[in-house]
C-alpha cells in the first residue's frame, strides 16, 4: 500500500477522534473499542493493509509495546503527586504485590486445569495476563497530581507498579521453561531479577527524577537557562532512566514510573508557595509572559510539570491508538482455544475479583463501591502483549507460542470490549453514590 493511502488513513482516523473525542466519553464506548475495529478491519480479515504477524514480526511488536508501555508509565508517575512513604500508597501497594500474587496463583491453576497447560506455561500465562494496563485504563485513573479519590489513586498506581513487579514471575516461568537461568536453588532469580529488579529500578528512577528535576529548576530559576524543550526533558527522562536500569540489570519499568513519581515530587514541592490564580500558567499568553513563569521561582515547578504532562499525555493517547491497532489486525492470526470461554469468565469474574478482596483483607476506609470497582476493573492490555512478546523472543517453542498468543489476545480483546462498554456507566454512577448526601 502506497504512503499516500496510509496518510489519508491515518489523517482520518486522528481527526475524527479529535472531532468526536468530547462525544466518546459520553458514551459507554471507549476509545480503545475504535482502534480494537479498526484494527481488524485494516488486518487480514478485512482490508489486509495491516498484517502483524505475531510470530514474524515479534521483536518489531515487542519493542512497540514496550515504548507505550514506557510512555505510559511515566504518564502515571506524573499524575500521582504522593510520595512513596504516604499511606495512600498502602492501598496500591497490595494490589500491585499480594493481590497480583494470588491472581498468578489463580489463573495459573485455571491454565493448568483447564485448558491443560503444563506448569511452566501455565505460571508464564499467568504472569502475561496478571499486571492490569497503564495504557488502557485511562478512564478510571485520576486526572492530575490534586485528584485523591481512593479508588482512581489505587487503580493508577498499581498499574504503573504491578507492570514492573510481574516481571521477576515472567523470569521465573522462563527459567522453568528452560529458557531463562535461576541460579542453584533459584538464587539468581532471588536476588537479581526479584529483589534487585524491584529496589533497584524504584531507587534508580527515583534519583534520576529529582536530580533531572532540580537541576533544570535550578538553571531556569538561577541562571534563566534550559527554558524551553520541555518534550525534549519528557522523553529524555524516560530514556536515561530505563537505560540506566537495563544496564544496571533492575527493572526499566519501575524505574520509567519512579522517575516520573520524583519529577511531579518537584512540582508537590512548590504548591505552598504558589499563590491561587497560578494552577494554569500555560494559559498565559505571550511567549515572553511564557519565559518568565518558566523562569519564576515560584512558578517553575508549575510551568515545567504542565509542558512536560501535556506533551507526554499526547504521546500516551498516539500509542494507545498505534499498539490497540496492531492488536485488532493480529487478532486475524490466532484461533479460539477450547475452553476459551470457561478461562475468560474465571479469569474476569473469579481470580481478579477473589484476589482484590483477599488482598485487601483488614484495610480500612476502602468502601464497598470501591471494593467491586477495584475487582472489576483489572484491564489487561499492553503490558500483557509485551510480556507475550518478550517470552516468544526468549525461545518459546512455536505450539506453545500460538496457544499463549491465542489466549493472550482473546483476553485482550475481550477486556478492551467488556471494560470499555462498562467504565462510563460504572464511573458515573459511582461518582454519583459518592456525592450523594445521604452517603
Amino acid at each position: 500500500m502506497s504512503f499516500a493511502i496510509w496518510a489519508l488513513i491515518i489523517g482520518a482516523i486522528l481527526i475524527s477522534m479529535a472531532l468526536f473525542g468530547t462525544l466518546l466519553k459520553r458514551l459507554p464506548l471507549s476509545p480503545g473499542i475504535i482502534y480494537l475495529a479498526i484494527g481488524y478491519a485494516l488486518g487480514p480479515a478485512g482490508l489486509a493493509l495491516m498484517t502483524p504477524d505475531p510470530l514474524r514480526y515479534s521483536a518489531e511488536l515487542e519493542k512497540m509495546a514496550e515504548v507505550a508501555l514506557l510512555i505510559s508509565l511515566f504518564a502515571v508517575g506524573l499524575k500521582l503527586g504522593v510520595p512513596l512513604r504516604d499511606r495512600r500508597w498502602y492501598l496500591p501497594l497490595r494490589l500491585a504485590f499480594p493481590s497480583m500474587i494470588l491472581t498468578v496463583t489463580f489463573v495459573a491453576a485455571i491454565g493448568a486445569f483447564v485448558l491443560g497447560l503444563p506448569a511452566g506455561a501455565a505460571i508464564l500465562l499467568a504472569a502475561i495476563l496478571a499486571p492490569t494496563d497503564p495504557v488502557l485504563a485511562s478512564d478510571v485513573q485520576v486526572e492530575d497530581s490534586s485528584d485523591r479519590d481512593r479508588l482512581r489513586f489505587s487503580l493508577t498506581a498499581e498499574g504503573g507498579l504491578n507492570d514492573g513487579a510481574a516481571f521477576p514471575v515472567v523470569m521465573l516461568a522462563l527459567g522453568l521453561l528452560g529458557l531463562h537461568e535461576l541460579g542453584d536453588g533459584g538464587w539468581r532469580w532471588i536476588a537479581v531479577d526479584l529483589l534487585w529488579a524491584i529496589a533497584g529500578g524504584l531507587a534508580i528512577g527515583s534519583a534520576l527524577g529529582a536530580l533531572i528535576g532540580k537541576l533544570v529548576l535550578y538553571l531556569r530559576t538561577r541562571h534563566q537557562e534550559a527554558v524551553g524543550l520541555d518534550e525534549f526533558l519528557a522523553l529524555g527522562l524516560i530514556a536515561i532512566a530505563y537505560g540506566v536500569a537495563q544496564l544496571s540489570v533492575a527493572s526499566g519499568f519501575l524505574a520509567v514510573f519512579a522517575a516520573g513519581l520524583a519529577l511531579q515530587r518537584i512540582k508537590e514541592r512548590s504548591k505552598l508557595d504558589r499563590p491561587s490564580g497560578a494552577a494554569m500558567v500555560t494559559t498565559i499568553p505571550g511567549a515572553e509572559r511564557g519565559r518568565e513563569l518558566a523562569t519564576h521561582s515560584r512558578h517553575a515547578g508549575t510551568y515545567m510539570m504542565e509542558a512536560v504532562q501535556g506533551f507526554n499525555g499526547q504521546l500516551e493517547r498516539l500509542a494507545e491508538m498505534g499498539v490497540v491497532m496492531v492488536v485488532g489486525a493480529m487478532l486475524s492470526y490466532t484461533y479460539l482455544p477450547d475452553r476459551a470461554g470457561w478461562f475468560l469468565l474465571l479469569l474476569l469474574f473469579l481470580a481478579r475479583p477473589v484476589s482484590v478482596w483477599l488482598g485487601l483483607v483488614g484495610s480500612t476506609g476502602v468502601s464497598r463501591d470501591q471494593r467491586i470497582l477495584i475487582s472489576w476493573f483489572g484491564i489487561r492490555g499492553v503490558g500483557s502483549i509485551f510480556y507475550l512478546m518478550y517470552a516468544i523472543n526468549r525461545g518459546l517453542p512455536e505450539p506453545l507460542a500460538k496457544q499463549l498468543l491465542a489466549i493472550t489476545l482473546m483476553t485482550v480483546a475481550a477486556s478492551i470490549l467488556l471494560h470499555g462498554i462498562s467504565v462510563t456507566p460504572l464511573m458515573s454512577l459511582y461518582t454519583r453514590r459518592k456525592t450523594s448526601p445521604r452517603r
